[in-house]
């Protein structure tokens, strides 16, 4: 299969195959790619995804009202369990973005309509021919950066924001070369 070039080793072919800008509506899942996307900030998705059981784990599931409610003994335990990456700046982010989370979606009714808000409710199909092409950010992600922040998120600059609308199926960046952008095109099975 043809497909984009950054995916050519596991585990990046089956997240791409089966995950990547496959449209996402269900709050603890975006929540996840939130979390996850900050904790990438100066590491490779590769290294992410090759933890994210262990996140999954050391994070209850990703269920934010439990998070939220994390003191000293859970980060203490965070900063010791060598399957996730340890950085007190990322855990601390993660303990304060559950709070931010749980605040948005009791406002907006869900995180996922708060987050889909900044592209207007659908995907955005783009039509890349080459990586090169891809943009690290847009104007999308600038504003959803700036709004996430306003609230109290921490690790949303507006390339983590570009990469969460990537992996969330906001945007559809697969190559046009690549059957997956096809696929996923409202209306298209694969989906």
């Amino acid at each position: 299969m043809p497909r984009c070039p950054w995916a050519s080793t596991e585990p990046n072919i089956t997240y791409h195959d089966k995950e990547w800008s496959v449209p996402i509506h269900d709050d603890r899942k975006l929540f996840e790619f939130l979390i996850l996307e900050g904790a990438q900030a100066g590491l490779s998705w590769t290294t992410i995804l090759k933890k994210r059981e262990n996140y999954r784990k050391a994070f209850d599931g990703f269920r934010a009202e439990k998070i939220a409610r994390y003191g000293a003994r859970d980060l203490k335990r965070l900063l010791d369990d060598d399957g996730i990456v340890r950085n007190r700046l990322k855990i601390a982010a993660t303990i304060q973005n559950a709070k931010a989370f749980l605040t948005v979606r009791k406002e907006f009714g869900s995180f996922d309509a708060y987050l889909w808000s900044f592209v207007g409710g659908k995907s955005k199909q783009n039509r890349w021919r080459q990586m090169a092409q891809v943009p690290a950010r847009t104007t999308e992600s600038d504003a959803m950066s700036r709004d996430l922040l306003k609230r109290g998120f921490k690790f949303v600059g507006s390339t983590i924001c570009y990469a969460l609308m990537q992996a969330t199926g906001m945007v559809n960046d697969h190559l046009i070369s690549c059957p997956r952008h096809r696929e996923l095109r409202p209306g298209r099975r694969g989906r």
